[in-house]
């Protein structure tokens, strides 16, 4: 409705759209989505409907401010979220090794990178895990740390965001 029919403004917006989007450094989609948002108002009020732009702006701000208060698409529980960095030895075989262990105090898990260190003498394995309970999570640390001869394991929250503007 508001290129109406005119190739050239159509492509104009378009191009427009597709700097905002994939020159700038990434966001979070809620940033990408107000980007685009500010955007389309601003081209609707460049077109000459005003009333139109005032009345696209007041209900975009309600639906962010009504997602913003019900955190609509935040994950609950996020301190079931976790990733572990646990170091094995060489001589252990990293497939499968912590499966029982995982199958008992996770409800799910996995491996997402295996990297050698220390002079290719130890391996160091990264999970993503999410906990059935997080009150035993030391008691699962206790048993790694049994498996893996009592070398370092690291435990820190999942990343949800790659990166912010």
């Amino acid at each position: 409705m508001m290129v109406n029919g005119n190739v050239g403004t159509g492509v104009a917006v378009a191009g427009a759209f597709s700097l905002v989007r994939f020159r700038s450094a990434p966001g979070t989609a809620k940033e990408i989505c107000t980007l685009f948002l500010a955007m389309g108002a601003g081209l609707i009020a460049g077109m000459g409907y005003l009333c139109f732009a005032a009345l696209f702006t007041v209900v975009m701000c309600a639906a962010f401010v009504l997602y913003s208060r019900l955190d609509f698409g935040e994950k609950k529980n996020s301190d079931a979220y976790k990733t572990f960095s646990i170091t094995i030895p060489e001589d252990l075989d990293y497939s499968g090794i912590f499966d029982d262990i995982f199958a008992e105090y996770t409800v799910s898990h996995d491996l997402t990178r295996v990297k050698s260190t220390n002079m290719g003498s130890m391996f160091k394995l990264t999970y993503d895990v999410t906990l059935r309970d997080v009150t035993k999570e030391k008691e699962m640390i206790d048993k790694i740390r049994f498996r893996n001869g009592n070398l370092e394991i690291t435990v820190f929250k999942q990343e949800t965001t790659v990166t912010e503007l």
